[in-house]
């Protein structure tokens, strides 16, 4: 997928295996959508190629409208990024004043679930991955361990069988959303924000690719997130982007404030957790 600007539109060329209802589908998804200029269609020898016009920046909901057959994700290269990605002193003051007053409110708690990890298995109370933050550095990131020592570093949905390595309680510490807490001291560390993309693993190569070429590697990662509220363990990898992209658009103290209350929401709710 090749993406370029085009005077006030954003044209992009995609491929796809022959399929000469694809056109009409395609025409019926983005008119819907009003964002469409033009559409071309050039028939290869061996799949059709796509001329899209799309007005302005309206690429950057492509994914979601292209998404025609399950598997078919078109993610624009070369979109423009704007200034979504610039750091906002207000954020960071905000960041540092509610970290202060959740580390003084959940002390009892943070030492309480602390005590419980090493009571119910053995090992340390704090797990510490390699996570990749703003342009992509790495940091490290603590978290209440809810795996047995000894488990594969790599994110949980591909383990065989994850249950077959939670502690005790590791399942309700990650229902509970309460083995998040230690990254009140990635927030204070300046390290992480309160609402951000979540801070992929570093061996996560497709996501973090797919956030880099979005632009989203330049926001500072966050404990809960667009995409958080809007899915959570259920989005694909894709989806997940998509909604990072959303965010570096839109962000603001307003958003933030509310994909917060929304997180509060669902962690009581527990929604959009498969593990």
């Amino acid at each position: 997928v090749k993406g370029a600007g085009s005077g006030k539109a954003s044209v992009f060329d995609f491929g796809y295996g022959v399929d000469y209802s694809l056109r009409d589908r395609l025409n019926a998804r983005l008119q819907a959508s009003g964002i469409l200029q033009d559409v071309t269609v050039v028939n290869g020898k061996a799949k059709q190629e796509f001329r899209l016009a799309l007005q302005g920046n309206a690429a950057y909901g492509l994914t979601s409208w292209l998404n025609l057959e399950g598997d078919l994700y078109v993610m624009p290269f070369g979109a423009p990024i704007g200034s979504g990605g610039r750091l906002s002193p207000m954020k960071r003051i905000f960041d540092l004043l509610l970290g202060l007053t959740a580390s003084v409110v959940l002390a009892m708690p943070v030492l309480m679930v602390a005590l419980l990890v090493r009571l119910t298995s053995p090992g340390p109370a704090l797990y510490w991955s390699d996570r990749v933050g703003r342009h992509n550095k790495l940091f490290r990131m603590p978290k209440f361990r809810s795996m047995r020592v000894g488990t594969p570093a790599v994110a949980t949905h591909l383990l065989a069988d994850p249950n077959a390595y939670l502690t005790p309680i590791g399942s309700f510490l990650r229902k509970s959303s309460l083995d998040e807490l230690p990254q009140l001291w990635s927030i204070l560390a300046g390290d992480m924000s309160f609402v951000g993309p979540r801070p992929a693993l570093f061996n996560q190569q497709d996501l973090i690719e797919l956030r880099t070429r979005q632009g989203v590697h330049e926001l500072v990662p966050g404990l809960t997130g667009w995409a958080q509220i809007n899915g959570r363990d259920e989005l694909p990898i894709p989806d997940k982007v998509r909604l990072d992209v959303e965010y570096l658009q839109r962000q603001s103290l307003g958003l933030d404030t509310r994909i917060l209350w929304l997180t509060f929401v669902k962690v009581i709710r527990r929604d959009g957790i498969t593990h």
